[in-house]
């Protein structure tokens, strides 16, 4: 059976900067042991902007420029990078909260076997609940997981609701 980590926008701004919290400072490290510790392939998102973000729907709602491509606060966390050093990973550029392309590139990777995918990242609320429900709807019957302890809301509060919706969608927290 093939093991699939999707390492969500594990991103500088997300952690220290534009958009950064203490939670997100928090989890770091327990992330970056779960990559380094990891056995399998891995998936990581950047949350991707351009410099045009507060024309967007998004930016309209959110005007806080952030993961503007290119910039440093695009770029992933160094202890995350590190972690990566030598890893099968790939990274997938993502313009919204969910990914429309990780389900394919999960599925080409697997081929024909059975596997498991497990989430981590930023923000629990938004973007990992986006792709945790986007992969459960691509794949029904296959074992989905999010490590709660790797994952951080806006809010605490926002964080564990997110945590809810996940469960009540049968990813297993």
């Amino acid at each position: 059976m093939k093991k699939f980590l999707v390492v969500v926008d594990m991103q500088k701004d997300f952690i220290d900067g534009a958009l950064g919290t203490k939670d997100a400072v928090e989890i770091v490290p327990a992330a970056a042991e779960k990559i380094s510790s990891f056995e399998g392939k891995i998936f990581v998102t950047l949350d991707t902007h351009l410099e045009n973000y507060l024309e967007t729907a998004e930016g309209t709602k959110l005007p806080v420029p952030h993961c503007i491509k290119g910039t440093d606060g695009w770029k992933l966390n160094s202890k995350i990078e590190a972690a990566l050093s030598g890893k099968d990973f790939t990274t997938v550029e993502k313009v919204t909260f969910g990914s429309v392309d990780l389900p394919g590139m999960i599925k080409a990777a697997a081929g024909n076997d059975e596997f498991t995918i497990e989430l981590i990242g930023l923000c629990t609320d938004i973007c990992v609940v986006s792709n945790a429900l986007i992969l459960k709807a691509n794949f029904p019957e296959t074992k989905i997981s999010v490590d709660a302890g790797c994952c951080a809301g806006v809010t605490p509060e926002k964080h564990l609701a997110a945590v809810e919706t996940m469960r009540s969608c049968q990813i297993d927290v």
